[in-house]
Protein backbone atom coordinates (compact mmCIF):
# COMPACT_ATOMS: atom_id res chain seq x y z
CA UNK A 1 0.00 0.00 0.00
CA UNK A 2 1.35 3.41 -0.97
CA UNK A 3 1.95 5.63 2.04
CA UNK A 4 1.72 9.40 2.49
CA UNK A 5 5.18 10.98 2.52
CA UNK A 6 6.34 13.39 5.21
CA UNK A 7 7.69 16.93 4.91
CA UNK A 8 9.36 17.44 8.27
CA UNK A 9 10.74 20.20 10.45
CA UNK A 10 14.28 20.03 11.79
CA UNK A 11 16.17 21.73 14.63
CA UNK A 12 18.75 24.41 14.18
CA UNK A 13 20.78 25.85 11.31
CA UNK A 14 22.82 22.72 10.55
CA UNK A 15 22.59 18.98 10.05
CA UNK A 16 23.88 16.91 12.95
CA UNK A 17 24.20 13.13 12.75
CA UNK A 18 20.87 12.39 14.45
CA UNK A 19 18.99 14.74 12.11
CA UNK A 20 20.62 13.17 9.07
CA UNK A 21 19.59 9.73 10.30
CA UNK A 22 15.95 10.81 10.68
CA UNK A 23 15.89 12.42 7.25
CA UNK A 24 17.15 9.22 5.63
CA UNK A 25 14.00 7.37 6.72
CA UNK A 26 12.06 6.35 3.57
CA UNK A 27 8.92 8.12 4.82
CA UNK A 28 10.68 11.51 4.72
CA UNK A 29 10.45 13.07 1.27
CA UNK A 30 10.88 16.73 2.19
CA UNK A 31 11.92 19.31 4.77
CA UNK A 32 10.19 22.54 5.82
CA UNK A 33 12.48 25.29 7.08
CA UNK A 34 11.69 27.97 9.67
CA UNK A 35 13.42 31.01 11.14
CA UNK A 36 15.11 28.64 13.60
CA UNK A 37 16.96 27.12 10.64
CA UNK A 38 18.21 30.46 9.27
CA UNK A 39 21.15 32.68 10.19
CA UNK A 40 22.26 34.24 6.92
CA UNK A 41 22.49 33.63 3.18
CA UNK A 42 25.70 31.65 3.28
CA UNK A 43 24.52 29.37 6.07
CA UNK A 44 21.20 28.75 4.26
CA UNK A 45 22.97 27.78 1.04
CA UNK A 46 25.20 25.40 3.00
CA UNK A 47 22.19 23.85 4.73
CA UNK A 48 20.19 23.35 1.53
CA UNK A 49 23.23 21.90 -0.25
CA UNK A 50 23.64 19.41 2.60
CA UNK A 51 19.97 18.49 2.41
CA UNK A 52 20.15 18.02 -1.35
CA UNK A 53 23.07 15.61 -1.03
CA UNK A 54 21.58 13.55 1.78
CA UNK A 55 19.56 11.04 -0.23
CA UNK A 56 18.35 10.15 -3.70
CA UNK A 57 15.90 11.18 -4.94
CA UNK A 58 16.69 14.35 -3.08
CA UNK A 59 14.50 15.94 -0.44
CA UNK A 60 11.98 18.61 -1.42
CA UNK A 61 12.94 21.78 0.50
CA UNK A 62 10.04 24.04 1.50
CA UNK A 63 9.37 27.20 3.50
CA UNK A 64 6.58 29.68 4.23
CA UNK A 65 7.90 32.89 2.65
CA UNK A 66 4.62 34.71 2.04
CA UNK A 67 5.75 38.18 3.12
CA UNK A 68 4.60 40.42 5.93
CA UNK A 69 4.40 38.55 9.23
CA UNK A 70 5.08 35.22 7.50
CA UNK A 71 8.60 35.59 6.12
CA UNK A 72 11.04 33.06 7.58
CA UNK A 73 14.20 34.38 5.88
CA UNK A 74 15.01 38.06 6.28
CA UNK A 75 18.69 39.10 6.31
CA UNK A 76 19.90 39.11 2.73
CA UNK A 77 16.36 38.74 1.38
CA UNK A 78 14.01 41.40 0.02
CA UNK A 79 11.45 42.50 2.64
CA UNK A 80 8.15 41.32 1.20
CA UNK A 81 4.84 43.09 1.89
CA UNK A 82 1.80 41.19 3.15
CA UNK A 83 -0.57 40.19 0.38
CA UNK A 84 -3.20 42.65 1.65
CA UNK A 85 -0.87 45.59 0.93
CA UNK A 86 -1.01 44.61 -2.72
CA UNK A 87 -4.72 43.92 -2.61
CA UNK A 88 -5.48 47.43 -1.34
CA UNK A 89 -4.33 48.81 -4.70
CA UNK A 90 -6.70 46.60 -6.65
CA UNK A 91 -10.04 48.49 -6.44
CA UNK A 92 -8.63 51.79 -7.77
CA UNK A 93 -5.47 50.71 -9.63
CA UNK A 94 -5.95 47.10 -10.73
CA UNK A 95 -3.11 47.08 -13.26
CA UNK A 96 -0.68 48.35 -10.63
CA UNK A 97 -1.87 45.71 -8.14
CA UNK A 98 -1.56 42.88 -10.65
CA UNK A 99 1.96 44.02 -11.57
CA UNK A 100 2.94 44.09 -7.89
CA UNK A 101 1.50 40.60 -7.35
CA UNK A 102 3.62 39.31 -10.24
CA UNK A 103 6.74 41.04 -8.89
CA UNK A 104 6.11 39.61 -5.43
CA UNK A 105 5.83 36.05 -6.72
CA UNK A 106 8.80 36.44 -9.06
CA UNK A 107 11.23 38.01 -6.56
CA UNK A 108 10.23 35.75 -3.68
CA UNK A 109 10.67 32.63 -5.78
CA UNK A 110 13.91 33.74 -7.43
CA UNK A 111 15.55 34.51 -4.09
CA UNK A 112 14.52 31.20 -2.56
CA UNK A 113 15.58 29.16 -5.57
CA UNK A 114 18.89 31.00 -5.52
CA UNK A 115 19.41 29.70 -1.99
CA UNK A 116 18.52 26.09 -2.81
CA UNK A 117 14.90 26.19 -1.58
CA UNK A 118 12.39 24.54 -3.92
CA UNK A 119 9.01 25.77 -2.81
CA UNK A 120 7.31 28.49 -0.83
CA UNK A 121 3.93 27.19 0.33
CA UNK A 122 1.99 29.97 -1.37
CA UNK A 123 -0.21 31.67 -2.40
CA UNK A 124 -2.83 32.12 0.31
CA UNK A 125 -6.22 31.90 -1.42
CA UNK A 126 -8.31 32.56 1.68
CA UNK A 127 -10.60 35.59 1.86
CA UNK A 128 -9.91 38.29 4.46
CA UNK A 129 -13.23 38.01 6.26
CA UNK A 130 -12.44 37.95 9.95
CA UNK A 131 -9.86 35.23 10.55
CA UNK A 132 -7.25 36.10 13.16
CA UNK A 133 -4.63 33.84 11.61
CA UNK A 134 -5.28 34.83 7.98
CA UNK A 135 -5.96 38.57 8.08
CA UNK A 136 -3.46 40.46 5.93
CA UNK A 137 -2.03 37.19 4.58
CA UNK A 138 -5.03 37.26 2.21
CA UNK A 139 -4.99 39.43 -0.89
CA UNK A 140 -8.55 40.69 -0.43
CA UNK A 141 -12.00 39.98 0.94
CA UNK A 142 -13.65 39.36 -2.44
CA UNK A 143 -13.07 36.22 -4.54
CA UNK A 144 -12.59 37.99 -7.87
CA UNK A 145 -9.76 40.12 -6.50
CA UNK A 146 -8.08 37.12 -4.85
CA UNK A 147 -8.28 35.14 -8.09
CA UNK A 148 -6.82 37.90 -10.26
CA UNK A 149 -4.00 38.76 -7.86
CA UNK A 150 -3.13 35.15 -7.05
CA UNK A 151 -3.06 34.28 -10.76
CA UNK A 152 -0.40 36.95 -11.35
CA UNK A 153 1.48 35.89 -8.22
CA UNK A 154 1.53 32.28 -9.48
CA UNK A 155 2.74 33.49 -12.88
CA UNK A 156 5.64 35.28 -11.18
CA UNK A 157 6.54 32.12 -9.26
CA UNK A 158 6.36 30.04 -12.42
CA UNK A 159 8.55 32.42 -14.43
CA UNK A 160 11.17 32.17 -11.68
CA UNK A 161 11.00 28.36 -11.86
CA UNK A 162 8.93 27.62 -8.76
CA UNK A 163 5.74 25.60 -8.39
CA UNK A 164 2.74 26.86 -6.38
CA UNK A 165 0.70 25.63 -3.42
CA UNK A 166 -2.70 27.23 -2.84
CA UNK A 167 -3.97 27.26 0.73
CA UNK A 168 -6.07 26.67 2.84
CA UNK A 169 -8.79 24.74 0.98
CA UNK A 170 -11.78 25.23 1.05
CA UNK A 171 -11.11 28.54 2.80
CA UNK A 172 -9.96 29.53 6.30
CA UNK A 173 -10.58 33.27 6.03
CA UNK A 174 -14.21 33.54 7.12
CA UNK A 175 -13.90 32.03 10.60
CA UNK A 176 -12.09 33.78 13.46
CA UNK A 177 -10.42 30.82 15.17
CA UNK A 178 -6.77 29.83 14.69
CA UNK A 179 -6.23 26.14 13.92
CA UNK A 180 -2.67 26.37 15.25
CA UNK A 181 -4.07 26.64 18.77
CA UNK A 182 -7.64 25.33 18.78
CA UNK A 183 -10.19 23.27 16.93
CA UNK A 184 -12.13 25.51 14.56
CA UNK A 185 -15.54 25.03 12.98
CA UNK A 186 -17.21 26.90 10.16
CA UNK A 187 -20.83 25.83 10.46
CA UNK A 188 -22.09 27.20 7.13
CA UNK A 189 -23.71 24.84 4.67
CA UNK A 190 -21.91 24.01 1.44
CA UNK A 191 -23.71 26.59 -0.73
CA UNK A 192 -22.78 29.36 1.70
CA UNK A 193 -19.10 28.42 1.39
CA UNK A 194 -19.13 29.15 -2.35
CA UNK A 195 -17.27 32.52 -2.16
CA UNK A 196 -14.43 30.93 -0.16
CA UNK A 197 -14.19 27.98 -2.55
CA UNK A 198 -14.26 30.17 -5.67
CA UNK A 199 -10.49 30.98 -5.80
CA UNK A 200 -9.62 27.28 -5.55
CA UNK A 201 -12.17 26.46 -8.24
CA UNK A 202 -10.91 29.16 -10.59
CA UNK A 203 -7.24 28.27 -10.12
CA UNK A 204 -7.50 24.47 -9.84
CA UNK A 205 -5.95 23.99 -13.25
CA UNK A 206 -3.04 26.35 -12.51
CA UNK A 207 -2.00 25.23 -9.03
CA UNK A 208 0.65 22.56 -8.60
CA UNK A 209 -0.35 21.74 -5.02
CA UNK A 210 -3.18 22.49 -2.61
CA UNK A 211 -3.09 22.52 1.18
CA UNK A 212 -6.41 21.78 2.93
CA UNK A 213 -7.39 23.63 6.09
CA UNK A 214 -7.65 21.90 9.45
CA UNK A 215 -11.01 23.66 9.82
CA UNK A 216 -14.12 21.50 10.30
CA UNK A 217 -17.13 22.25 8.11
CA UNK A 218 -19.85 20.13 9.77
CA UNK A 219 -22.40 21.11 7.14
CA UNK A 220 -20.32 18.99 4.73
CA UNK A 221 -18.27 16.58 6.87
CA UNK A 222 -17.48 16.21 10.58
CA UNK A 223 -13.77 15.72 9.85
CA UNK A 224 -11.35 18.64 9.28
CA UNK A 225 -10.98 19.26 5.55
CA UNK A 226 -7.47 17.79 5.53
CA UNK A 227 -8.82 14.50 6.91
CA UNK A 228 -11.95 14.43 4.75
CA UNK A 229 -12.30 12.27 1.65
CA UNK A 230 -15.41 14.30 0.85
CA UNK A 231 -13.47 17.55 0.66
CA UNK A 232 -10.34 16.13 -0.97
CA UNK A 233 -11.69 13.31 -3.11
CA UNK A 234 -15.22 14.29 -4.00
CA UNK A 235 -14.96 18.10 -4.08
CA UNK A 236 -11.33 19.08 -4.75
CA UNK A 237 -10.42 16.19 -7.04
CA UNK A 238 -13.66 15.28 -8.81
CA UNK A 239 -15.79 18.42 -8.69
CA UNK A 240 -13.04 21.05 -9.08
CA UNK A 241 -10.85 18.82 -11.25
CA UNK A 242 -7.61 19.40 -9.31
CA UNK A 243 -4.91 16.97 -10.49
CA UNK A 244 -1.88 18.16 -8.53
CA UNK A 245 -0.39 17.29 -5.14
CA UNK A 246 -2.40 17.53 -1.91
CA UNK A 247 -0.24 18.53 1.07
CA UNK A 248 -1.76 18.36 4.55
CA UNK A 249 -1.19 21.25 6.92
CA UNK A 250 0.96 20.58 9.99
CA UNK A 251 -0.25 17.46 11.79
CA UNK A 252 0.94 18.95 15.08
CA UNK A 253 -1.60 21.77 14.95
CA UNK A 254 -4.39 21.69 17.54
CA UNK A 255 -6.98 22.09 14.82
CA UNK A 256 -5.95 18.75 13.35
CA UNK A 257 -8.03 17.11 16.05
CA UNK A 258 -8.05 15.79 19.58
CA UNK A 259 -7.27 13.31 21.00
CA UNK A 260 -5.66 11.83 17.88
CA UNK A 261 -1.91 11.27 18.12
CA UNK A 262 0.38 12.06 15.14
CA UNK A 263 0.20 8.51 13.80
CA UNK A 264 -3.61 8.56 13.83
CA UNK A 265 -3.59 11.99 12.21
CA UNK A 266 -1.26 10.77 9.49
CA UNK A 267 -3.51 7.77 8.86
CA UNK A 268 -6.51 10.11 8.60
CA UNK A 269 -4.71 12.38 6.13
CA UNK A 270 -3.66 9.38 4.04
CA UNK A 271 -7.16 7.90 4.03
CA UNK A 272 -8.58 11.26 2.93
CA UNK A 273 -6.23 11.47 -0.05
CA UNK A 274 -3.24 13.59 1.05
CA UNK A 275 -0.13 12.78 -0.96
CA UNK A 276 2.21 14.53 1.48
CA UNK A 277 1.88 15.66 5.09
CA UNK A 278 3.66 18.32 7.13
CA UNK A 279 5.05 17.42 10.55
CA UNK A 280 6.82 20.54 11.76
CA UNK A 281 7.85 19.68 15.34
CA UNK A 282 11.16 17.74 15.43
CA UNK A 283 10.17 15.70 18.54
CA UNK A 284 6.95 14.65 16.78
CA UNK A 285 8.95 13.69 13.71
CA UNK A 286 11.27 11.44 15.72
CA UNK A 287 8.38 9.78 17.53
CA UNK A 288 6.34 9.26 14.37
CA UNK A 289 9.17 7.79 12.31
CA UNK A 290 9.70 5.07 14.91
CA UNK A 291 6.19 3.83 14.12
CA UNK A 292 6.30 3.97 10.32
CA UNK A 293 7.31 1.49 7.67
CA UNK A 294 10.93 1.60 6.64
CA UNK A 295 10.27 0.03 3.24
CA UNK A 296 11.36 2.21 0.32
CA UNK A 297 8.70 0.70 -1.95
CA UNK A 298 5.90 2.00 0.28
CA UNK A 299 6.79 5.61 -0.53
CA UNK A 300 7.35 5.54 -4.29
CA UNK A 301 4.23 7.58 -5.02
CA UNK A 302 5.11 10.09 -2.31
CA UNK A 303 8.60 10.53 -3.75
CA UNK A 304 7.10 11.18 -7.19
CA UNK A 305 4.70 13.74 -5.70
CA UNK A 306 7.55 15.53 -3.93
CA UNK A 307 9.73 15.47 -7.05
CA UNK A 308 6.93 17.08 -9.08
CA UNK A 309 7.33 20.16 -6.86
CA UNK A 310 11.08 20.63 -7.27
CA UNK A 311 12.15 24.13 -8.24
CA UNK A 312 14.03 24.65 -11.51
CA UNK A 313 15.34 28.18 -11.95
CA UNK A 314 16.11 29.13 -15.58
CA UNK A 315 18.70 31.68 -14.38
CA UNK A 316 20.89 32.00 -11.32
CA UNK A 317 20.04 34.67 -8.78
CA UNK A 318 23.30 36.45 -9.59
CA UNK A 319 22.30 36.59 -13.26
CA UNK A 320 18.91 38.05 -12.38
CA UNK A 321 20.47 40.65 -10.11
CA UNK A 322 22.27 42.03 -13.19
CA UNK A 323 18.92 42.95 -14.76
CA UNK A 324 17.82 46.52 -13.87
CA UNK A 325 14.14 45.55 -13.99
CA UNK A 326 14.64 42.81 -11.38
CA UNK A 327 16.45 45.25 -9.09
CA UNK A 328 13.63 47.75 -9.55
CA UNK A 329 11.07 45.09 -8.61
CA UNK A 330 12.95 44.44 -5.37
CA UNK A 331 13.02 48.14 -4.51
CA UNK A 332 9.29 48.56 -5.12
CA UNK A 333 8.46 45.59 -2.89
CA UNK A 334 10.77 46.85 -0.15
CA UNK A 335 9.12 50.27 -0.29
CA UNK A 336 5.65 48.73 -0.02
CA UNK A 337 6.71 46.43 2.81
CA UNK A 338 8.03 49.37 4.82
CA UNK A 339 5.14 51.74 4.11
Amino acid sequence: MMQTGLIVGIDGPGLDASTQQLLRHPAVVGVILFARNFRDSGQLRELTAGLAELKHPRLLICVDQEGGRVQRFTDGFTPLPPAASIGRWYPRHPDRALDLAYRHGRVMAAELLGHGVDLSLAPVLDLDRGSRVIGDRAFADEPDAVIALARHFIAGMADAGMKSCGKHFPGHGSIAGDTHDETVEDDREFDALAPDIQPFKALAGELDAVMPAHVRYPGVDAQPAGFSSIWIGRILRRSLGFEGVVVSDDLDMAGAGEPLDPLERLAAAQSAGCDLALVCSPPSVASLLQQLSGEEADYQAARRAAASLYGRAPFTLAEQELVPEFRAWKKSLTKLARS
